[in-house]
């Protein structure tokens, strides 16, 4: 009787051992990446909720406003004054030439 040829099971071993680093590799990556991921989203909610305090506080200063020339008589008259360019009937008006016109001879 010939003897059977002894059988090889060690040459499974480093091709497992490959596919097994192989995968804690990818593993590895796709963690990096997701966390890299979730940094950047935690960033942007972050720069958002900033926006919307800023968003919030010039509401709250624009209302605020509202409020001032609905119920401000003064705050009214000044604005009609200086954005306008109104007077009161029997106010002095003084009209200077612009400061670009040419001097008159």
């Amino acid at each position: 009787m010939t003897p059977a040829a002894p059988a090889r099971q060690d040459s499974f071993r480093p091709v497992l051992g490959a596919v097994v680093v192989g995968a804690l590799v990818l593993l590895a990556a796709a963690g990096v990446r997701s966390w890299q991921d979730l940094a950047e989203a935690r960033a942007r909610a972050a720069g958002l909720e900033q926006e919307i305090a800023e968003a919030e506080g010039r509401i709250g200063q624009l209302e605020g406003r509202i409020e001032r020339l609905k119920s401000d008589p003064s705050t009214l008259e000044r604005l009609a004054r200086e954005e306008l360019g109104l007077v009161r009937p029997g106010d002095v008006v003084i009209v200077l030439p612009p400061e670009d016109a040419p001097p008159r001879r």
